[in-house]
């Protein structure tokens, strides 16, 4: 186990923040996810005060790690960040998510506050908070939950569905409509276990899905299973000018942690493009592609002196 006992939070700070504006995009992410993989009380804290920065991306992440983390003591921002209605759909509903993910009921009133909000994508990730916050806390559930760990180690916005491992009948569930937004989702995350290339190509057509956040989780989904099948459909998505920027994002950020050759030159070429977020995310994809060929054993900040080696934090391919 790292020892996190001499981490220099001041130097973490100072670069999550850009307090000397002069802090890379990348560098600030890697900061992050350092201080996701120590998940005290005070790398929390740390992670609040970066709200304040007008990157709409890293907001985003800052929110996806407090979930991750797990610990209550982040409810108090995420609430705050949800209940901005200034603050950009992307941020907003992934502070949705990561309440769902830290799983304390008394969350439920809030999220069910905002199952009636304008956007459409923070409706439907209250609805699977709220879904998810349920199942987690049913003692009915308990031997699933069991039974039903994942090979990834990532808190999901719903569990694989442990009802059938068939991939045709999954694939059915993923593009059935008439379904709650929670049963597709499990659906999506079987698929992610089984991680065969049948298994990429149905959860591809989740890509053309009629919400948005149902497109973006798969996109991340992919960047998680970092499956060569999965690049021409993220390649696609990346490319397509007229998709939301929340689920191009999450395409090119996919890419980067797939990290096969012929994602660079695609990447690359998106540096510029008219959305922030999914220059940001180019930019950061290719920092990640960067560590996925280099045979580092960490994507993390180098802190000074010894402390970088002990820092074992999560590749920024797992992220919503």
């Amino acid at each position: 186990m790292a020892d996190y006992s001499n981490v220099d939070y001041a130097y973490l700070e100072a670069s999550l923040c850009n307090t000397s504006g002069q802090v890379s995009l990348a560098e600030r992410f890697r900061s992050l996810f350092t201080l996701k993989n120590i998940a005290n009380d005070q790398s929390i804290d740390i992670i609040a005060k970066a709200f304040s920065d007008d990157s709409e991306l890293l907001k985003h992440e800052l929110a996806y790690c407090l979930g991750q983390i797990g610990n209550p003591r982040a409810n108090p921002t995420l609430e705050k960040v949800l209940e901005d209605l200034k603050e950009h759909e992307m941020v907003r509903h992934e502070a949705a998510e990561a309440l769902g993910a830290i799983g304390c009921l008394e969350s439920l009133p809030i999220l069910e506050k905002y199952l009636n909000d304008s956007n459409e994508s923070v409706v439907d990730t209250c609805e699977l908070a709220i879904d998810k916050i349920k199942y987690e806390n049913d003692p009915q559930t308990k031997a699933e939950r069991e039974a039903n760990k994942s090979m990834y180690n990532s808190v999901d916005p719903a569990p694989p569905t442990s009802d059938t491992k068939s991939v045709e009948e999954l694939e059915a569930q993923l593009t059935n409509y008439d379904l709650k937004l929670f049963k597709r989702y499990r659906a999506m995350f079987a698929l992610r276990e089984i991680g065969t290339t049948e298994a990429v190509l149905a959860l591809a057509k989740g890509l053309k899905d009629k919400s948005a956040l149902f497109r973006h989780e798969v996109a991340y989904v992919f960047g998680q299973l970092q499956h060569p099948a999965s690049v021409p459909a993220l390649t696609e998505c990346l490319q397509d000018q007229n998709e939301v920027h929340m689920v191009r994002h999450e395409a090119a950020e996919a890419l980067g942690s797939i990290a096969t050759p012929e994602v660079l030159a695609t990447l690359d070429s998106f540096k510029l493009d008219s959305q922030q977020v999914v220059r940001e995310s180019c930019v950061v994809a290719l920092d990640m592609y960067e560590y996925e060929t280099s045979g580092q054993l960490q994507y993390a900040s180098p802190l000074q002196g010894q402390q970088a080696q002990n820092m074992h934090a999560l590749k920024l391919a797992q992220q919503s």
